[in-house]
């Protein structure tokens, strides 16, 4: 018994000292990042908008709150109503992922506008801060992530005519795989503004939409969304600026992805009917100053 009692030791000592807790640990679980993803997520955007509307569509608060002010400051110089516009814009919002579910963002966003008789000066036009949350994960369940985005827009700068722009997304997220590379989509998307003019008033846009999405093994992922937008109109001392109309938009995304579903980059192409179609093109080319 001694002798066997020896070899029982000899062996032990011989195991490596992880062996004999491989069993309660996790080799493939992967650590979780020291800090979160901090990184400049840079949008450039083109648009071209159609007369007698503002600058509308799925989360264009800058834009948007650019061509409502412009509109308030405008608009007892333009007897025919609002012109056919082309803007760029660039938005720069410093954004910080919490956590998995959490984003935290703000920043100022500029543009440059051609009414027709060439384009203006580039300026700071606005300035917005936010958050997005996603309420509830679907994690293989039968029940949808459920994602809350809200943003608050003020125009610049802060005079007669400012706007304020509260933007907020309601999106369900039903994943059809357990690496959600694919699901479906649909939500709802409610702008309510308020102009700093006795005499002017901008009434809410809402938007109702669904789509899918679909992920490839490269990371590249493709997003579409089909939806109603319904704008209430727009008015400037008893006179229509912006008619109300309720027609149909389409969004399509495209992005690169890593690993970690962090974007590399991005385009999104959306056409709006306000009746008349608007057209505008975004590139996202995040700069990330810390990506996990």
């Amino acid at each position: 018994m001694a002798w066997r009692s020896v070899a029982v030791g000899l062996l032990c000592l011989t195991v490596p000292s992880g062996v004999a807790y491989a069993a309660d640990e996790a080799p493939d679980t992967p650590a979780k990042p020291d800090v979160p993803n901090i990184y400049l997520d840079l949008r450039t955007i083109y648009a071209t908008i159609p007369a007698g509307t503002l600058g509308l569509g799925f989360g264009n608060t800058s834009l948007s709150a650019a061509f409502e002010a412009l509109a308030a400051r405008r608009g007892t110089t333009l007897p025919n109503g609002l012109p056919a516009a082309k803007s760029i814009a660039v938005d720069l919002p410093l954004t910080v992922d919490v956590s998995d579910r959490v984003s935290l963002y703000g920043g100022v966003s500029g543009s440059t506008t051609d009414l027709g008789g060439g384009w203006s000066a580039f300026d700071i036009t606005s300035w917005n801060i936010g958050v997005q949350a996603d309420l509830y994960k679907q994690n293989g369940g039968r029940i949808p992530t459920i994602t809350l985005q809200s943003t608050l827009t003020q125009s610049v700068p802060n005079d007669q005519g400012m706007t304020n722009s509260f933007n907020n997304i309601l999106e369900f997220d039903y994943a059809l795989d357990e690496d959600e590379t694919r699901g479906w989509l649909a939500g709802v998307q409610y702008t309510y503004t308020t102009i700093a003019s006795p005499f002017t008033s901008i009434r809410p846009n809402t938007i109702l939409y669904a789509g899918g999405y679909y992920q490839w093994p490269s990371n590249w992922k493709f997003t579409g969304r089909l939806g109603m937008q319904s704008f209430g109109g727009a008015q400037l001392a008893g006179r229509t600026l912006a008619e109300s109309f309720t027609q149909p938009i389409l969004r399509l995304d495209l992005d690169r992805m890593d690993d970690n579903d962090n974007r590399l980059f991005g385009i999104t192409a959306q056409i709006s009917w306000m009746p008349k179609p608007a057209y505008q093109v975004t590139l996202r080319t995040p700069l990330y100053a810390v990506r996990n």
